[in-house]
């Protein structure tokens, strides 16, 4: 058996092969809810009502979506060019960092200002923390899957670090979390009295200008020319380090509006837990959208559809949310299947 490159694949094999991942993903889901001991059709239907059965469990669900979109398009920038940023978390932790230590007072600007201001300063953290490892990889050849993944924990330490010391909250009866943002500082609700608030809004903003810059401005030609071959790309002309560290400078900062609209969105305070994996399951999306970025807004609601749902089934039909895990998994797998079939052909012999 051997792959043969087909080159130009047709709209039913673009279209078709990730539908029938999808379709695979779900067929397992049933067969594990039967294993569990569950209705397999009725697991999937409470899946499914969790997720967008009420106004509340569908609003729930674009909550869960917001950091996964952020997180989604931070990886698919980084991975159109093969920078494979595998840190997102730390860029997210960055980004919620900042936005403690600027919006619990330290600057008395009206809310029209400041929340602009932080979104940038923000941005600005996460493109520092991914420029490390990128320089690294354009001066020495460093391998940049393994320094933005060691930076996930240094960052995780650092804000332990900080939340036990200089930015925990005396108010906080012991618990380690940081003062809260002033209300200048809070993203207002779209819905008023429900969680979600503008940064979802913000999300599907930054999805479609990044769309945009991809294919519609130099640099996103430049970015995909590096991605297919970055010795062609440089022969062509193309300063393909300079490239590399202006992918990482969105890449970083988009992953940072995640911390951003977590802490001013939703959560109004840092901790340690407040993300639980967003940076790694932004991979998942962007794996599952096809590095498109309008995809990962597709691929974000089915991801965070499914771990909202996941929940409420598990208290409605005794499935462990596990449940949930393996469908991501295996959504992604299924996945990365259709891509390569959706440019290869296998071939006997």
């Amino acid at each position: 058996m051997r792959l043969e490159p087909i080159a130009n694949p047709s709209a039913a094999r673009r279209l078709g092969l990730p539908a029938l991942a999808i379709a695979a993903t779900a067929a397992l889901g049933m067969i594990l809810a039967a294993a569990a001991g569950a209705d397999p059709l009725a697991t999937l239907g409470l899946i499914v009502k969790g997720a967008a059965g009420s106004k509340l469990a569908a609003l729930e669900t674009l909550n869960r979506a917001t950091p996964l979109i952020f997180t989604g398009l931070a990886v698919a920038v980084a991975f159109r060019a093969r920078l494979w940023n595998i840190g997102a978390e730390a860029q997210l932790y960055a980004g919620a960092l900042v936005t403690v230590l600027l919006g619990t007072g330290a600057l008395p600007l009206p809310q029209p200002v400041l929340l602009p201001v932080l979104a940038l300063a923000a941005m600005a953290a996460g493109a520092l923390v991914l420029l490390g490892p990128v320089i690294l990889k354009t001066r020495f050849g460093v391998d940049e899957v393994v320094t933005t993944l060691l930076l996930n924990f240094v960052m995780l330490l650092f804000v332990s670090m900080l939340l036990e010391g200089v930015l925990k909250d005396p108010m906080g009866m012991g618990w380690p979390k940081s003062a809260p943002l002033i209300p200048e500082a809070r993203l207002p609700r779209i819905v008023t009295g429900l969680r979600l608030h503008w940064g979802f809004a913000l999300a599907l903003i930054a999805a479609v200008l990044i769309w945009l810059v991809q294919n519609r401005t130099t640099l996103g030609y430049r970015m995909r020319a590096v991605g297919l071959n970055a010795e062609a790309a440089r022969f062509a002309g193309i300063p393909v380090n300079r490239v590399l560290i202006q992918t990482a400078i969105l890449s970083g900062g988009l992953a940072a509006l995640a911390g951003f609209s977590e802490v001013a969105g939703l959560k109004g305070n840092l901790t340690l837990d407040l993300s639980p994996g967003f940076g790694y399951t932004g991979i998942v999306v962007a794996m599952l959208a096809m590095l498109n970025p309008l995809g990962v807004v597709v691929a974000a609601l089915f991801v965070a559809g499914i771990q909202t749902g996941a929940d409420s089934m598990s208290r409605a039909a005794g499935v462990p949310t596990y449940l949930a895990d393996l469908l991501l998994a295996a959504a992604l797998l299924f996945m990365v299947l259709a891509m390569r079939l959706t440019r290869y052909r296998v071939r006997a012999g």
